[in-house]
């Protein structure tokens, strides 16, 4: 890891840490050509399209009867699982659900002489999780997606992930889906699954939203839909920062660091500290720990690609460094973490405490773990049971509430230039319509 000492003038523009600060900027344009005509395709042709990619990409023969998945497979699937890993996915998913049940929002109406004034919260009517597949599995990623889109109510809960090489579907994902309350299973994946549930094909369903990791081709088909549907957002590698003081245990903090290593070769392990000692302790653990590890490959490039050690002036000064990296996963290991809980700005999640590992968060502690990445922390917030909600306003004006403004509508509307508007309150002004009595009854109720 390299080591970079902040504890100067002018700290804040230092190179290595403007270039950390801008790692989330710009997607690799070399795959933008591929993926619009993915897309392209899909709208045109449909499931000839989407069966075509998944033949040329997952070596996977599809159609539109072997498509979905069958209840029968996923009936299967819980007897090839063992039965401790299946109570760990109830953990899970009993957990997430109660954090997120807090997270509901309610319709409300105020009222004012003459006037009715809400708002409306309505769940989307459907929404697509995209899961990876092949030989990985992410039963966490499911779960996450799919449980607070069901907390909000969201009828249809459709789930995409490609089946790489054979027709079968990861088994721990499907255990994960059954669970979680997802509707229909469908085992296509890439750029072209995403492209599927946007537009909707003979055999796949249109949804509303698309949430959900995957690679760069999946993460630019959900930018390049954007409008089609709504997304989550356009996720990027893993990547964690850990604050630490002189009581921090250095080989607990190299494995968190190594623990977003391992994920990809871009992600990114950030140590902030003020104690050199410590500094040196967890270089010293993060290459020993290299050696054992299984992903010791990818994690190796990403220590040498995004592995770095910032040496600040005091925990303070570490919060600083922290909000202008603005991290998907933030870790406080030290003395007095919730202390320092107002200074930190910018986080996609905050660990706080030695024992608040971020593997606890990824699976069972409960708040989701889709967050924000690249620095996008700073406007984004972690995947919730708002973003399967939309708000509509609702609006009742009575014919008292109506001269209260309308002098004042036809103003603003004439500075505006918009006669039609100006008008439109101006012809009501002397009129005298007869409002019937259920009405009136309703705005005083």
């Amino acid at each position: 890891m390299r080591i970079v000492d902040l504890r100067k003038e002018n700290w804040q523009e230092d190179a290595e840490l403007s270039r950390i600060k801008t790692r989330g900027q710009g997607l690799e344009s070399k795959y933008a050509t591929s993926v619009l005509e993915i897309i392209e395709n899909v709208r045109k042709y449909g499931d000839t399209a989407v069966f075509g990619y998944a033949k040329k990409f997952d070596r996977v023969e599809l159609t539109p009867e072997n498509v979905k998945v069958s209840e029968e497979e996923i009936e299967e699937a819980f007897e090839k699982v063992k039965p401790e890993v299946i109570d760990a996915i109830k953990l899970a998913v009993d957990r997430v659900r109660k954090f997120h049940e807090h997270q509901k929002e309610n319709s409300y109406f105020v009222t004012e002489p003459g006037m009715v004034l809400g708002q409306k919260v309505i769940p989307l009517e459907s929404a697509g999780i995209y899961v990876p597949g092949g030989k990985a599995s992410y039963p966490s990623s499911v779960i996450m997606n799919a449980v607070p889109a069901k907390v909000a109510g969201v009828e249809k809960v459709v789930m995409v992930t490609p089946a790489i090489g054979s027709l079968e579907v990861n088994p721990y994902s499907l255990v994960a889906a059954k669970l979680s309350g997802v509707d229909e299973i469908y085992r296509v994946g890439g750029a072209h699954g995403v492209a599927a549930i946007a537009f909707g094909t003979a055999s796949i369903p249109k949804v509303d939203k698309i949430v959900g990791p995957g690679n760069i081709y999946v993460a630019l088909a959900k930018k390049f839909l954007f409008g089609q549907v709504d997304i989550d957002m356009v996720a990027g590698p893993s990547e964690i920062l850990v604050i630490a003081d002189e009581t921090a245990n250095p080989e607990w903090v190299a494995i968190d660091l190594l623990s977003q290593a391992e994920h990809d070769e871009l992600a990114g392990a950030f140590l902030v500290t003020h104690d050199d000692r410590i500094a040196q302790a967890v270089i010293e653990e993060v290459n020993r720990k290299l050696k054992t590890l299984k992903r010791k490959e990818i994690a190796q490039k990403s220590i040498e690609n995004f592995g770095t050690v910032f040496l600040t002036e005091n925990v303070y000064h570490s919060c600083e460094v922290a909000n202008i990296v603005a991290p998907e996963h933030l870790e406080v290991a030290t003395a007095e973490p919730f202390a320092l809980l107002d200074f930190i700005k910018n986080a996609g999640a905050i660990f706080l405490g030695y024992y608040t590992c971020e593997s606890l968060g990824d699976y069972v502690l409960g708040p989701n773990h889709v967050l924000p990445t690249g620095g996008s922390a700073k406007f984004f917030s972690p995947l919730g049971v708002y973003d399967f909600v939309k708000r509509s306003s609702v609006l009742y004006v009575s014919r008292d509430g109506f001269e209260r403004v309308s002098s004042a509508t036809a103003l603003l509307a004439d500075v505006e230039g918009l006669e039609a508007h100006s008008l439109a309150a101006r012809v009501r002004a002397g009129s005298r319509i007869k409002v019937s009595t259920k009405e009136e009854e309703n705005v005083k109720g």
